[in-house]
């Protein structure tokens, strides 16, 4: 979560004035380890070793390497030409202690750089526990004493390895996210590190948000951050990730693992705001399996990155399961954010909604890239996609590629799409109520979005909202 900026227009054809600096700052390099860059089956072995995990997540990182080698890049999407493998830095940690339990342990440089984004005011405020990772390691983790008490467990992964190695090893890259699903989920699989682990008891409804927050600081680095969250019959969990990292000349990698297991009655809400760098490829592979009477909630914002590649995917295969996404991508100059979401509808009575939105300027592709399957004896299930463009000129480009592959006849479907640019009309009468036109056109955005930023706490709705603002700058000069 990001604090407090100021923003107030310099005039009436102004723009809006946003301290960068919260997210572009950068600290100076302090690594107890970085190997070579590029990967090797030498470089896996040895993050395996340094984390002294058993055997068995050994062989499934080798056999990750192994996919990845075997396997093609994507060329149906944009193109990842420039993304040099060869010259990032796959496993990187920081000069810290792992899992300190109080900010008073972190290191003063990274403990400020949260501060700055906001994470240990929300801690107190809003959430029932917090985990933050610097480079490849987590330095912060905690939950709230009281849900301690009811069981929930709330780890980084690499910890939840050491002390729940069979409930790890029953859902990690197994049938949610199988290594060899893509090329970079089997780089995932070989050089994971750190990210989350949530186990919700059964009928422990949590009333506040568990949020984790990734910050890449280095140089050409990569991030592979693990979330694993199992929510177990009849509980409820929000969880919510933020994601940034400093602006380079050169490149970075980010490819996460999001999996989610939503058993019989339960309901997760995800949400995510990645502001991701420009020189940052965003190649994150997110999905959740859903059982009988469960729901899935996908609430996602992106932001930043040169290049990204994501599809929040919802696997329906429980009678009456559902699945809601709601997600907003904003592209300016050099940005080409290909987002979307897929559903594959197993169960009878499943239902599940798309709501996809997304604003380009400068330049900027947006493309809502989605696939809805609904399987056969999926029986009367019930989908609704709805893709909304808006592009601020006439350089900028949003495409819409819906895949429908419908094997039930008693489907029932709608698809709407619609592309359109900011009105001569709206503006005019805005302006003709006292605003300026940088703050009438913002004012039109904001109603744009408002759909998902409803969505969030309040906290996070204002983050987003001036994620926009800040894109937005000088969008009519």
């Amino acid at each position: 979560m990001a604090p407090a900026q100021t923003a107030s227009p310099q005039n009436d054809m102004g723009s809006f004035e946003i301290n960068r600096e919260t997210y572009d700052t950068y600290n100076e390099e302090r690594l107890s380890f970085r190997p070579k860059p590029g990967i090797s089956e030498e470089i896996v072995r040895e993050i395996s070793r340094q984390k002294n995990e058993p055997e068995w997540m050994l062989q499934k990182r080798l056999a990750g390497y192994k996919a990845f080698l075997e396997l093609s890049i994507p060329e149906w999407g944009p193109s990842l030409d420039a993304l040099d493998l060869s010259r990032i830095y796959f496993y990187m940690v920081p000069d810290a202690k792992k899992n300190a339990a109080t900010w008073e342990e972190v290191p003063d440089d990274i403990k400020k750089t949260f501060e700055r984004l906001g994470i240990p005011e929300a801690e107190q405020k809003v959430l029932s526990g917090v985990g933050a990772q610097y480079e490849s390691q987590v330095v912060y983790h905690k939950l709230k004493e009281e849900w301690e008490k009811q069981g929930v467990i709330f780890l980084d992964c690499d910890e939840a390895l050491k002390q729940y190695p069979d409930l790890v090893k029953k859902f990690f890259m197994t049938t949610c996210v199988p290594a060899r699903l893509h090329k970079f989920s089997a780089l995932h699989a070989a050089v994971w590190s750190g990210g989350t682990f949530i186990y919700i008891p059964r009928g422990v409804k949590l009333t506040t948000p568990l949020q984790a927050y990734f910050r890449m600081n280095a140089k050409r680095g990569g991030q592979f951050e693990h979330t694993l969250i199992i929510v177990d019959e009849g509980a409820e969990v929000h969880y919510i990730e933020g994601c940034s990292a400093p602006s380079y000349t050169s490149n970075s990698l980010h490819a996460g693992c999001v999996e989610i297991h939503v058993l019989k009655g339960a309901r997760a809400r995800y949400s995510s705001i990645e502001n991701w760098s420009r020189n940052t490829y965003n190649l994150n592979t997110k999905r959740a399996v859903v059982y009988e009477d469960g729901v899935i909630e996908w609430v996602n914002g992106n932001m930043g990155s040169h290049v990204t590649m994501l599809y929040p995917a919802s696997m329906l295969i429980g009678d009456r399961s559902k699945s809601h996404f709601i997600g907003i991508a904003f592209a300016g100059s050099g940005q080409n954010q290909d987002t979307g979401c897929k559903t594959i509808h197993i169960g009878k009575n499943t239902a599940s909604t798309i709501m996809s939105k997304s604003i380009s300027k400068d330049g900027g592709i947006t493309s809502y890239r989605g696939l809805l399957s609904v399987k056969p004896g999926a029986l009367h299930a019930a989908a609704k996609v709805n893709c909304d463009a808006l592009m601020m000129d006439n350089r900028s480009q949003s495409n819409t590629y819906p895949f429908m592959d419908v094997k039930e006849p008693t489907t029932d479907l709608a698809h709407e799409a619609t592309v359109g640019k900011i009105s001569d009309e709206q503006v005019f009468y805005l302006m003709s109520r006292g605003l300026g036109e940088e703050s009438a056109t913002q004012m039109i955005v904001s109603g744009f979005i408002e759909p998902v930023v409803k969505e969030l706490p309040l906290e996070y709705a204002v983050e987003l909202n001036r994620l926009i603002q800040l894109e937005m700058e000088g969008s009519l000069g």
